[in-house]
């Protein structure tokens, strides 16, 4: 788990730094007094100093380089908390902003039933927005602390990836068929919230960066029936991330591109509670091109799927522990 950078790194390792050198210092004015007293001093002393004063030398340098790259990574932690609280800022006010424009406009003027009814569904879907940027933030918080998480129920899968593929469709006012969910009768031992969470950014992501209009294949096979694995690969048909890029996207406050130009909304915090949540339940997750995946997403159809537009798209591969398919006896029909 990837902990923050504190100042109590650079401050001790700048005191042995200081301590290397004083005695860096000494070793080599004491050597260069004892040539002058002693003119015929024997050639091991000599070598002894030299080798001593290299060692330390080589010790100092290799301390300024790590300071150095500890500073890089500091003012990089920075830069990227800078841009995440000017977007966490945007992300708050504009929800606020039309909140309070709503309720003006209902509280000054006369509003008609249909036009009420229009303004309540803009303020409902506002305030879901601003409580999914909360869960966000205090789900970060809550793994920046190593909090304890829930305990493990059985999490029946298509359900819950049923669940959260129609409310990401809803929240991105998109047609229930944008994202296809081809999962069998799975059922998965783990915090409900946890893989809600998990699943819930990934999807969202895939329709935020997904083509136009996006197209998402969401796709759940076990392993094997005696390994406990089942793997998840979410893909979309966006323009997919750059093979040197994928390691990075999962560090926090990451978000790819100029900030100045994003016109995608978020935080940089949903890929880092992917990774987390992951690893916290002793999974695994990679990034490949959506078009190596079974089934491509350009199959979706004349108006879907990145047909024609030369999108590579991304899929994400989720291989979680402690899974089972559900038996057929116990298998109750779908709505």
């Amino acid at each position: 788990m990837t902990r923050p950078i504190t100042l109590h790194a650079p401050i001790t390792l700048g005191v042995v730094l200081i301590v290397l050198i004083v005695i860096l210092g000494a070793v080599w004015v004491t050597g260069i007094l004892l040539g002058l007293l002693r003119e015929n001093e024997s050639p091991a002393l000599s070598w002894g100093m030299l080798l001593a004063g290299s060692v330390l030398l080589v010790a100092v340098l290799a301390g300024v380089i790590a300071y150095l790259t500890l500073s890089v990574k500091a003012f990089n932690l920075n830069r990227r908390q800078s841009n995440f609280i000017d977007a966490v800022t945007h992300e708050l006010k504009s929800p606020i902003a039309s909140l309070k424009l709503y309720l003006q406009t209902m509280t000054r003027h006369n509003v008609g039933v249909d036009q009420q009814a229009e303004f309540h569904k803009i303020m409902l879907d506002d305030v879901e927005r601003l409580d999914l940027l909360i869960d966000h933030l205090l789900e970060a918080a809550r793994i920046e602390r190593g909090a304890e998480s829930e305990d493990a129920t059985e999490v029946d899968l298509a359900e819950l990836l049923m669940k959260v593929g129609i409310a990401a469709s809803v929240r991105y006012k998109r047609p229930p068929d944008t994202v296809q969910i081809d999962c069998p009768e799975i059922v998965l031992s783990a915090p409900p919230i946890q893989v809600e969470i998990l699943f819930r950014n990934l999807i969202d992501n895939a329709i935020k960066y997904g083509g136009t209009p996006p197209r998402v294949r969401v796709v759940a096979r076990m392993n094997s029936e005696t390994s406990g694995e089942v793997t998840v690969s979410v893909g979309d048909n966006g323009l997919g991330i750059p093979a040197h890029l994928r390691r990075k996207v999962f560090g926090r406050f990451v978000r790819l591109g100029n900030e100045l130009e994003r016109s995608k909304p978020g935080t940089g915090l949903g890929l880092y509670l992917v990774r987390n949540v992951t690893h916290a339940l002793e999974g695994r997750i990679k990034i490949v091109d959506a078009e190596h995946a079974d089934g491509p997403l350009s199959s979706a159809g004349e108006d879907g799927g990145n047909s024609g537009t030369g999108n590579s798209g991304t899929r994400f591969d989720v291989t979680l522990p402690n899974a089972a398919l559900r038996p057929a006896s116990e298998s109750a029909p779908r709505p």
